[in-house]
C-alpha cells in the first residue's frame, strides 16, 4: 500500500467512470506484502483454537450429562460388615423389582478397597488403620430407564429407607456438579477470548485502513474532483483489506486446525472415556471453518466504516 499511484491520462482527459482496474490501482498492493495478512492469520489461528476448546468442553459436558442422566448410586451405611452385606443384597432385590430400574451392580468390597487404598491404606486389620479399620459404605451402581430427576430419586430413597434405614440414594450427576461448573466457566472464558480477538482484529484493520487512507489522501482528493463518490473510494480500500483478510484467514485456519488436530491426538492417547467425550464433531469442524469467513466480513465492515468516516471528515 505504499507509493502514490498515477491517475491514468484517459481518466483525467475523458472522465472515464471510476471503476474496474483504474479504481483498483488507487491502492496498489502485492499479495501478502505487508504485515496485515500475518496479523489476521495469527488472530484467526488463536480464534480457531479458542473456539475448538470451547466446543470440546461443551461436548464433554453434554456427554457426561447424557451418560449420568439416569445413573444413581445407593449407599448402605452400616458399621457391621455382615449386616452391611445383607442390607446391600436386600436393597438390590428391591431395586431389581422396581420398573424404573434398567440395571444395577453391587460394587464388590475388594474393588472398593482397591479404589480407596491410596487414601486410607491397604486392608491390614487391627488398630493400625486401613480398610478393615474404617467402615466403608456398600455401594450399588443403578441405571434407570428414565431420567434421574428429583422426584424419582426421592421415591426410590423412600422405598429403600422404609426397610433399610441406612440406605441413601444419590444422583451420580450431582457428584460432578463442580466439574460441570468448571467446564462452563472455561467455556465462558473461551467466548471472552474469542470476543477479545475479534476486537483486536478489528482494531488492527482500523489502523491499517487509516494508514492506507492517509498515504493516499492526495489521490483520493483528485478522484473526488474527477467525480468519484465516497462509496466508490471506500470500495477500493475495502477490496484491498478483503484480500489481506482472505489470505490471512486461509493461513490462520490452516495453522489453527493443525494445532487442534495435534492437541486432539495427544488427548486421544490418554484413552479415557471422559476425555473421548470431548471429541469434535462434524458440525464443530464446520463452525471452525466458518471462522475465517466471519473474520473477512469483520475486516470488510471495519475497513468500510473507517474509510467512510475519514471521507466525511475530508468534506
Amino acid at each position: 500500500m505504499n507509493g502514490e499511484p498515477a491517475i491514468g491520462h484517459s481518466l483525467v482527459r475523458d472522465l472515464v467512470p471510476f471503476r474496474g482496474r483504474r479504481a483498483a490501482n488507487l491502492v496498489p498492493r502485492k499479495l501478502a506484502s505487508g504485515p496485515m495478512p500475518w496479523v489476521i492469520a495469527i488472530m484467526i489461528a488463536l480464534t480457531v483454537m479458542a473456539a475448538a476448546a470451547g466446543l470440546a468442553l461443551g461436548n464433554l459436558a453434554d456427554r457426561a450429562r447424557a451418560d449420568l442422566s439416569g445413573a444413581l448410586t445407593v449407599q448402605i451405611v452400616e458399621a457391621n460388615a455382615e449386616m452391611r452385606a445383607a442390607q446391600a443384597q436386600r436393597a438390590a432385590e428391591l431395586l431389581r423389582a422396581d420398573k424404573a430400574v434398567a440395571g444395577l451392580r453391587v460394587i464388590p468390597q475388594d474393588e472398593l478397597a482397591e479404589l480407596l487404598a491410596p487414601w486410607i491404606g491397604a486392608g491390614g486389620g487391627g488398630g493400625d488403620g486401613g480398610f478393615d479399620a474404617v467402615p466403608i459404605p456398600a455401594l450399588i451402581d443403578v441405571q434407570l430407564s428414565t431420567l434421574a430427576d428429583t422426584a424419582e430419586i426421592a421415591r426410590l430413597n423412600a422405598m429403600l429407607v422404609s426397610e433399610i434405614p441406612g440406605a441413601r440414594v444419590d444422583a451420580q450427576s450431582d457428584w460432578l456438579r463442580p466439574v460441570y461448573d468448571a467446564l462452563a466457566a472455561l467455556q465462558y472464558l473461551a467466548l471472552a477470548l474469542i470476543a477479545l480477538l475479534a476486537l483486536t482484529s478489528a482494531g488492527a484493520v482500523w489502523l491499517a485502513a487509516r494508514s492506507s487512507f492517509a498515504n493516499h489522501r492526495k489521490t483520493v482528493e483528485i478522484v473526488h474532483l474527477l467525480g468519484g463518490t465516497d462509496r466508490q473510494i471506500a470500495q477500493v480500500f475495502q477490496r484491498s483489506v478483503t484480500i489481506d483478510a482472505m489470505v490471512g484467514g486461509v493461513i490462520g485456519l490452516a495453522l489453527g486446525a493443525l494445532a487442534v488436530w495435534l492437541i486432539g491426538g495427544q488427548f486421544a492417547a490418554i484413552d479415557s472415556g471422559m476425555v473421548a467425550g470431548g471429541n469434535l464433531r462434524r458440525l464443530d469442524w464446520l463452525v471452525l471453518a466458518a471462522i475465517p469467513l466471519a473474520g473477512v466480513l469483520l475486516a470488510m465492515l471495519t475497513a468500510r466504516i473507517t474509510v467512510m468516516s475519514a471521507l466525511r471528515r475530508m468534506l
